[in-house]
Order: structure tokens, then sequence, then C-alpha cells
């Protein structure tokens, strides 16, 4: 079966840096275009960021712009998310998603999803 597994989450002060790390499995990995989401309490999920399976420039939610950044290793079937400058407002779980369809960056466009891993940003 199909299986996302997020890991790297935790506690981090704000202004630090946490890697988020996303392994698959059940699926041609390099056939999907990939993406990271996030859920805070009381709000709606949020496009974080995103690059497609043909590549390109990756696409980042202006909360995040120049902050994180998005990468994939097709060879390893897995997708990180590196954080820097955190910020108390980055607070959420954090959800990587698979997308077959192309790269929409729509939380109702994603195929697959993960759990999730809680990244707690302390001000």
């Amino acid at each position: 079966q199909v299986q996302l597994v997020e890991s790297g989450g935790g506690l981090v002060q704000a202004g630090g840096s946490l890697r988020l790390s996303c392994a698959a499995s059940g699926l041609t990995f390099s056939s999907y275009s990939v993406a990271w989401f996030r859920q805070a309490p009381g709000k709606e999920r949020e496009f974080v960021a995103g690059v497609s399976r043909r590549g390109g420039t990756p696409a980042y939610g202006d909360s995040v712009k120049e902050r994180f950044t998005i990468s994939r290793d097709n060879a390893k079937n897995s997708m990180y998310l590196q954080m820097n400058s955190l910020k108390a407002e980055d607070t959420a779980v954090y959800y990587c998603a698979l997308d077959r369809a192309g790269s929409t960056w729509t939380a109702s466009g994603m195929n697959y999803w993960g759990k999730g891993t809680l990244v707690t940003v302390s001000s």
C-alpha cells in the first residue's frame, strides 16, 4: 500500500532551523509532483512548498518564501523541507503530499497524504 511517513518535527526556538523528511513507499515516487502543506489549529490547510516531477522552479507559499526550501531525492523516494528563520507563526502540523495529476498546489488536488509531523516554534 501507499505510505508517506514524515519525520523531523519537534520543538525549536524562533529564529532556528529544522529539516523535515518524508519517505514514500508503494508507488513510483518520481511520477508525482510533491508538496508540503501545514495546518495550525483553527486554520485551513495551507500550501507551503511544492516541486513538480519534471523539475522546474519550486513553488512556495508567500508566508515561507525565502525561508523554506523544498527538495526531493527520487532515488531515495524521499522529499525534504528545510526550514530556516522559523517564526512562532510557523507552528503547525506539517504534511507531505503527492499529486499525480500535476502541480496545482491545492490540498484538494493531492492524491496521497502523510499523517503529519508537529513543528512547534517557541517565541
